[in-house]
C-alpha cells in the first residue's frame, strides 16, 4: 500500500535540481509559501527600499540651510541628492555576488544600518566636506536595498505577474522618493536641515524592526540552509554571476559594457531609462525652485505639490498590473496559456512614452504666473505615471529577455547608466532652466522623448527577432517570438535589480 505521508525533509533536503530552482513540489520553495509569508517577505523588501529612497531625496529640502550653514553654493548643495544616488550606482555590480555567497536576508540586514549610520554622520557634519562623503556612503551601502528587491520578488511571486510585481517593487522607490519633500516641508523650515537626516534615521530603524525576522527567499542559499541543517553535502550549479573574481568581473563589469555597443535591445532601452530617471530626479531640485520663484510657495506649500507625484506612481501601478492581467486573459483565451507572448510585457512602456513626451511639454509651458499652480503640479503627477509606466514594462522586458547570465549583465548596465544620469542632471537642472527658461527646457526634453517612443514600438514589432540574433541569447530563443522560457524565473540567479532610487 502507497503511503500518504509526506516526505521527510531530510529526504528533500539531497534534492538539488541541476540548475539553480527549486523543485516546483519542494515545500520550503518561496513560491509555496503560505501567502501570508510571501506578503511578509515582499512587504519588508519594498519597506527597506522605500527606507533608502526617503533617505536619497530628502536632502533636497533642507538645500537652503546646508547653503547657508556651510557657505556653498547651490550645485554644491545639491550634491547632497547626487551623491547618494553616484554611491547607489555601484550597488548593481557588487551586489549579486553577495547575494550569492550569503543569500538575500543578511545583506538586507547588514546593508540597512550601515546606511543609517551614514545618515546619522550627515545630520551631524561640522563640513561640507564630511556632509558629501557621508552622503555618498549612505547611498553605496544602502543601495543593495533597492537592487536586492527585485531578485526577492521574483523569488517568491510566479512569471506570470512579472509586470504586476515590478510595478508595486517600483512603487517602493518612487513612494520613498516622494515622501520625503512631502513629510519634511513643514519640519525643516521649523527645525533646520539636520531633520532630514534625523527622520531617515527614524523611518530605517521603524523599519528595520519590522524586517528583521524577514526569510530567506533566494531558494540557492535555502538549498544550502537545509543541508546544512540535515548534515548533508549539497551539488549545486555554478553559480551565474560567477565565482572567482575574474568570473564575477566579467559578468557585471566587462560583459555590461559589451551589450553597450552589441545590443541593440539593451542600448535602445538604456539609453530611454537614462533619459526617464535624469529628467525624473531633476523634479526634486527643479519643482521646489519653479514653484517658489513662480508661484511663491513656502518650503511646505512644495512638499503639498509632491503628492500629485504619489498619486501618479500609485495610477501606474493599478493600470500597469491591469494591462497584463487583460494580455494574460486574452492569451489565455486564444492558446490556453498562462501567459502572453514577452512583447506584451511592454504594452505599459507604449503608452507610458507617449504620456512622457507630452507631460514635458505640459509642464514647460504652463510653469507660468499666467496660468494657475496646479496645472504644472498635475503635469508632474502625469510624468511620474508615464516614467513609472515606462520603466515597469520595459525591465519587465529584459527581465526575460535573455538567460540568467544575459539578463543579469543587462540589468546591471540599465541600473548604473540610469542612476549615473539620475545624479548628474540635477547638479545642471537650474542653470539649464535659467539659460533656456523653463518652456524651452522642457522642451528639449520633450523633443528627446518624442524620439523615444519609438523604442517599445520597435521591440515589439521587432524584439523576438533581435533577441533571436543576440549572441547572449542562446538556449532562450529556441521557442521563437512564442517562446516564455524564464530567465531569472527558471534560473534564481537573477539577483540584480534595478537600483530605483
Amino acid at each position: 500500500m502507497e503511503s500518504n505521508s509526506p516526505e521527510p525533509k531530510s529526504e528533500v533536503a539531497m534534492r538539488a535540481p541541476a540548475g539553480h530552482m527549486m523543485d516546483p513540489t519542494d515545500p520550503d520553495n518561496p513560491q509555496n509559501w503560505p501567502l501570508t509569508r510571501k506578503i511578509y517577505a515582499s512587504t519588508v523588501a519594498v519597506a527597506f527600499a522605500f527606507a533608502v529612497a526617503f533617505g536619497v531625496t530628502s536632502l533636497t529640502v533642507g538645500i537652503q540651510g546646508v547653503m547657508q550653514e556651510f557657505n556653498v553654493t547651490m550645485t554644491m548643495a545639491v550634491l547632497g541628492l547626487s551623491l547618494p544616488l553616484f554611491g547607489i550606482a555601484f550597488a548593481p555590480i557588487f551586489t549579486p555576488h553577495l547575494s550569492e555567497r550569503y543569500g538575500r536576508s543578511p545583506v538586507y540586514l547588514v546593508s540597512l544600518p550601515i546606511f543609517a549610520l551614514f545618515i546619522l554622520g550627515a545630520a551631524y557634519s561640522s563640513n561640507f566636506g564630511a556632509l558629501a562623503v557621508c552622503r555618498f556612503f549612505a547611498g553605496f551601502f544602502g543601495g543593495p536595498c533597492l537592487v536586492l528587491i527585485e531578485g526577492t520578488f521574483a523569488d517568491v511571486w510566479p512569471a506570470s505577474s512579472t509586470v504586476t510585481y515590478y510595478s508595486f517593487l517600483s512603487l517602493a522607490s518612487y513612494i520613498g522618493a516622494g515622501c520625503a519633500p512631502l513629510v519634511l516641508g513643514a519640519l525643516v523650515t521649523a527645525k533646520g536641515w539636520q531633520w532630514t537626516q534625523f527622520v531617515t534615521l527614524m523611518i530605517a530603524f521603524g523599519v528595520y524592526l519590522f524586517g528583521i525576522g524577514v526569510p530567506e527567499t533566494y531558494p540557492r542559499e535555502i538549498l544550502r540552509a537545509r543541508a546544512r541543517r540535515f548534515g548533508h553535502s549539497i551539488q549545486l550549479a555554478k553559480a551565474e554571476s560567477g565565482v572567482t573574481f575574474a568570473e564575477m568581473a566579467q559578468t557585471t563589469f566587462f560583459t555590461p559594457l559589451s551589450m553597450a555597443v552589441s545590443e541593440p535591445l539593451v542600448v535602445m532601452v538604456t539609453l530611454y531609462l537614462a533619459l526617464n530617471f535624469a529628467v525624473l530626479f531633476q523634479w526634486f531640485i527643479a519643482v521646489p525652485a519653479v514653484l517658489a520663484l513662480t508661484y511663491e510657495f513656502t518650503l511646505h506649500q512644495v512638499g503639498l505639490a509632491f503628492i500629485a507625484a504619489i498619486v501618479g506612481a500609485l495610477v501606474s501601478t493599478m493600470t500597469s498590473s491591469l494591462t497584463e492581467k487583460i494580455t494574460n486573459r486574452q492569451n489565455s483565451c486564444r492558446t490556453g496559456t498562462a501567459m502572453a507572448r514577452l512583447e506584451y510585457r511592454l504594452v505599459p512602456a507604449i503608452f507610458g512614452s507617449v504620456g512622457l513626451c507630452g507631460s514635458l511639454f505640459w509642464i514647460g509651458f504652463t510653469a507660468s504666473p499666467k496660468i494657475n499652480y496646479s496645472v504644472p503640479i498635475v503635469g508632474t503627477g502625469a510624468y511620474v505615471w508615464s516614467s513609472m509606466s515606462v520603466l515597469t514594462g520595459l525591465v519587465s522586458y529584459i527581465f526575460d529577455a535573455y538567460p540568467a547570465k544575459g539578463t543579469l549583465s543587462a540589468l546591471t548596465l540599465m541600473a548604473t547608466v540610469r542612476i549615473l544620469c539620475a545624479a548628474w542632471l540635477p547638479l545642471v537642472i537650474i542653470p539649464m532652466i535659467m539659460g533656456l527658461q523653463g518652456q524651452w527646457a522642457y522642451s528639449v526634453f520633450g523633443f528627446m522623448a518624442a524620439v523615444m517612443i519609438a523604442v517599445p514600438v520597435i521591440i515589439f514589432i521587432y524584439g523576438a527577432r533581435l533577441r533571436s540574433r543576440s549572441r547572449h541569447a542562446g538556449r532562450i530563443m529556441s521557442g521563437g517570438s512564442q517562446n516564455m522560457t524564464m530567465g531569472p524565473h527558471d534560473d534564481q540567479e537573477m539577483q540584480m535589480g534595478s537600483g530605483h532610487a
